[in-house]
């Protein structure tokens, strides 16, 4: 399984970006998809998840900043952040997770870097 993030980059604080992750339309359409990051020194942490019905959870920090948003027919989900500080550099990681019944395994994409300058 892959899943290919991009989107990452270098910006101002303030500023947005918007990450993209794509995969195979058989995963995609049976998965709910998340967005991880990990800062340096950090461990990796949930940003936001969204269900196969387009329901979204976010953790506190990003509410309100951060929009989740999936594409069925693209096989893509997206993050848009927004209003971004520095506290959210990291590498940046989309995350399929199908149902159990489904027999097939979480996968992750390759990470794409997120710098937010101060």
């Amino acid at each position: 399984v892959q899943l290919q993030a991009s989107g990452g980059g270098l910006v101002q604080a303030g500023g947005s970006l918007r990450l993209s992750c794509t995969t195979s339309g058989y995963i995609f359409s049976l998965s709910a998809m998340g967005w991880y990051r990990q800062a340096p020194g950090k461990q990796r942490e949930l940003v936001a998840a969204i269900s196969r019905g387009g329901r979204s959870n976010y953790t506190e920090s990003v509410k309100g900043r951060f929009t989740a948003s999936r594409d069925n027919a693209k096989n893509t989900v997206y993050l848009q952040m927004n209003s971004l500080k520095p506290e959210d550099t990291g590498v940046y990681y989309c995350n399929s997770e199908p149902p159990a019944w489904s027999g097939l395994v979480p996968a992750w994409g390759q990470g794409t870097l997120v710098t937010v300058s101060s």
